[in-house]
This record gives C-alpha cells, sequence and structure tokens, in this order.
C-alpha cells in the first residue's frame, strides 16, 4: 500500500470525523476509505480508531500516528512546494466572493491577476452568503464580516478596513454637510435591510448609536452603493470598497472623525497542508491587492 496515500486518507478521516465526510472530502466511497483503514491498521499491527454507529475517535497509538503524519506530511507538501515554486500555477480555480467584491472591487484587481496567472482559469461565485467550502466544491473563499471564530477552515487575514460614511458630491450640494452626528437626523440615511443600527465610533472608543431608518433601505450592499453614488444619501461601506471612489471625488468622507468599527477581509480555504500553487498564488495576490497596492493612508 502506498504509505503517503495511506497517512493522507487516515489525516483526512480525522479531520472529517467520519468515513462519509472523509469520502466526500477526498472525492472517493465510504467502503474505499474504510478499506483504507483495515488495511493500514492491519500493516501497522495496531487499531488507530474506534468505531461506532454515531461517532469516531482515536486510540492511543491512533493520535501518536495521526501526529507523526501530520509532520510527514507537511514535511513532503514543503519539498514539493520548492519544485513548484519553479512552475507557473495553472488549473481551474473556484472562488466563493462577496457581492461586493466580485462586482464593485473587481476592475481594481482582476486584469492584473490574469496578466501575473494567465493559466489559472478563475470561476467566481458572487454571493452576499456563507459557502461551505467542501460541501460546494470551493478551492477559496473570501469574506468580510467580524473576526473568525470557525476553526475548522484555514484563515489568512487580508485586511482590516473600517466602516465609513460617504456621499455624493451631487447630494451634499443639495443639503448642508453633516459636522456632527446629531446634523445626520436631517439626512437621508441609506441601510441595509435586516440591519440594525449604526454604531458611531470616534478615536477614543466612545460610541453613538443612529438608525438609518429615513432613507432607502435594500439587501445589497451594491444597491446601496449605486444609490448613493446616484445622491440618494449618506450610505456605509468600507473603505476598501470606495477607497477608489474618494480618490476621483465622486463619493466624499462625511463625519470622518467617525467610523462604524471594522470589517475583516480573510481568505479561506479547507486544508493548509498540499496547498495548491493556484490557491497559494490567488491567497497571496489578494493579500498583496489589499496591503500593498492599493493602501492609501491619508483617506
Amino acid at each position: 500500500m502506498n504509505q503517503l496515500q495511506a497517512m493522507r486518507v487516515f489525516c483526512s478521516l480525522v479531520e472529517a470525523q467520519g468515513f462519509s465526510a472523509a469520502a466526500e472530502r477526498l472525492d472517493t466511497t465510504h467502503s474505499s476509505i474504510s478499506r483504507h483503514l483495515q488495511q493500514l491498521e492491519t500493516e501497522l499491527g495496531v487499531r488507530l480508531v474506534n468505531r461506532t454507529t454515531r461517532q469516531l475517535s482515536l486510540t492511543a497509538a491512533g493520535q501518536d500516528y495521526y501526529a507523526a503524519c501530520i509532520d510527514i506530511l507537511e514535511r513532503v507538501a514543503t519539498a514539493a512546494a520548492l519544485c513548484n515554486d519553479h512552475q507557473q500555477p495553472s488549473g481551474r480555480l473556484k472562488v466563493s466572493l462577496p457581492l461586493v467584491v466580485g462586482t464593485l472591487e473587481l476592475a481594481q484587481w482582476l486584469p492584473t491577476f490574469e496578466q501575473r496567472y494567465p493559466q489559472i482559469q478563475l470561476e467566481l461565485s458572487c454571493a452576499d452568503r456563507f459557502v461551505d467550502l467542501v460541501a460546494e466544491g470551493f478551492d477559496v473563499a473570501l469574506r468580510i464580516s467580524g473576526p473568525l471564530n470557525d476553526t475548522s477552515l484555514v484563515a489568512r487575514l487580508l485586511d482590516v478596513s473600517p466602516l465609513v460614511l460617504v456621499a455624493s458630491p451631487r447630494y451634499l450640494e443639495t443639503r448642508s454637510t453633516p459636522l456632527d452626528i446629531g446634523a445626520l437626523s436631517a439626512h437621508r440615511l441609506l441601510g441595509h435591510l435586516g440591519g440594525g443600527d449604526w454604531l458611531l465610533r470616534t478615536d477614543d472608543g466612545i460610541t453613538t448609536p443612529i438608525r438609518p431608518a429615513n432613507g432607502l433601505r435594500a439587501d445589497t450592499i451594491t444597491s446601496l452603493y449605486a444609490a448613493a453614488l446616484a445622491g440618494a444619501g449618506v450610505a456605509a461601506f468600507t473603505l476598501a470598497t470606495v477607497k477608489a471612489d474618494l480618490l476621483d471625488g465622486r463619493l466624499i468622507r462625511v463625519l470622518p472623525q467617525y467610523t462604524l468599527g471594522d470589517r475583516h477581509y480573510h481568505a479561506l480555504y479547507p486544508h493548509a497542508r498540499h496547498l495548491p500553487g493556484k490557491v497559494r498564488a490567488f491567497v497571496d495576490f489578494m493579500v498583496e491587492h489589499y496591503r500593498i497596492a492599493f493602501k492609501t493612508a491619508s483617506l
């Protein structure tokens, strides 16, 4: 039996916590996973896993073997990466993106990515939902949220971007620019359907809640963005989303002394080991995009 393949199957079984989940992860069958485990235990002469109808647990020997497998497979992956560094990443890359990244921000990074990695065929799914990467067959996902607590995925922090208030010059020409929070009550505030109060924060930590209830409400960030550009009112977006608009004067910061907290941009993928070159290339590129290419501290 191929020892490296057996180790990979065993580690997938442990990490998936079940035969069916491991089979789905490896695109094989329940019986194939079970057969690999039986052969491995026979060859090693020791039971690695305690199986019941409801759960799977490692024996003491299984725990030691799993730790050793992790170390060996990581060393193999490191050696392979040294060779892969000399090869151009290629193949289909299925990526889940928030709607705002897949539409409003796409033009900022897609041309450069495709020029740098012409052999990677991107398959983008843009939606404001958290996909199940393993079950739905995604290679990587970008998410915009608060700090992540899900330890089942590998998360690479791309950027921490504040939420800021903006409006179009056209809108601000028709109304006086608000100079303090109290003045917002006289303005049309564009809110997200299902969203709560805006929590405006100063640098010293003082928070003031404001309810955006006197203007247009929509269920997507892209709709609110279009409304803000059209002069419909004051809206809240991450600085990463509206940075180009602020630089070009299409939007203007409102109450720049305040933010509405931070949003974390993460790239997530299922496994740290054996990371395909195409996934590594995409994640590293997005790190560069958010942390280097589009940083503008003066905004």
